[in-house]
């Protein structure tokens, strides 16, 4: 005789936090969190199998690399966002294998073929062929330490690769807070992967273009979205771009941001706005995405 009842299993509620996309002005909070810090600082309870915290590893070519988790609260309403930088054990060559990338004593980087061409404003401080993920790294903290005169023929700003390769990032977490530091703007994204069910999207922020506060006053006059305005900053040499126009260009570029943004204020996440999740056509003068 069969037999089935008993009480009603309770649907889980799945909670869906906001996304959202725009430039926003932020303070750092949290470095490669632990999972006390997760709880402490960020407010969020990990999985007990998370691997949120599991921030050594292995690249495809089997070196050693680091993720560096920046977590940045943003000023106004204190959402946070995280930011991530990969770093790998392996030195920067370009594609054909011609090049090198080169990085000096204040975190700028520069490409050469042989050591004897790189520019004397590079080679006037102290430089070494640089790592994978380094440049990305150190525009965010050129950006972040606003306080430190890089000008200044004393000032330096590197970082041990010895031991981040080791995981150890305390010189990272001891700048947080620090009279150095100062707030920095960045770009909230979002990253759609498509899934058996549908498209799947996931709250990023850009990691290769950030400016200092007061840029963000020239996204508020002028529309970056319009395909004339972007097509002249597109035109100008480097040396003649301003540096909310550098930012612009280093996002909309060929190897610019491949999520989608928009170059406004922050605002909340509408999927209807993304050509990705919708079913929308995408205009050949489009200069959104």
């Amino acid at each position: 005789m069969s037999s089935i009842g008993g009480k009603k299993r309770e649907k889980l509620e799945v909670t869906e936090f906001k996304k959202f996309v725009g430039l926003f002005e932020a303070t750092v909070v949290a470095i490669n969190p632990s999972v006390e810090e997760f709880k402490d600082i960020l407010n969020m309870e990990l999985k007990e199998d998370s691997k949120q915290t599991e921030y050594l590893g292995k690249s495809k070519d089997d070196n050693q690399s680091l993720r560096i988790d920046i977590w940045l609260e943003e000023i106004k309403n204190q959402e946070k966002f995280k930011l991530v930088f990969f770093l790998e054990n392996k030195e920067k060559v370009s594609k054909d294998g011609l090049k090198k990338q080169y990085i000096n004593s204040v975190g700028q980087c520069t490409w050469a073929e042989d050591p004897n061409d790189i520019p004397d404003w590079f080679s006037s401080r102290d430089y070494r062929v640089a790592f994978e993920g380094e440049e990305n790294l150190f525009k965010f903290l050129r950006s972040w330490l606003g306080g430190l005169d890089l000008k200044d023929a004393e000032s330096t700003l590197q970082l041990e690769w010895k031991k981040l390769m080791k995981g150890n990032v305390k010189d990272l977490r001891d700048l947080i807070g620090g009279e150095l530091t100062t707030n920095v703007v960045a770009l909230a994204t979002i990253k759609t992967v498509e899934k058996e069910d549908g498209p799947k999207s996931y709250q990023g922020v850009f990691n290769k273009a950030f400016l200092p506060p007061y840029h963000i006053k020239h996204f508020r006059l002028t529309d970056y979205s319009n395909p004339a305005i972007l097509k002249s900053i597109k035109d100008k040499k480097p040396k003649d771009l301003k540096p909310h126009e550098r930012f612009i260009k280093d996002v909309t570029g060929e190897y610019g941001c491949p999520d989608f943004y928009v170059l406004k204020d922050l605002k909340e996440y509408d999927p209807s706005d993304n050509l990705v999740e919708s079913d929308k056509v995408i205009a050949d003068d489009d200069g959104s995405y």
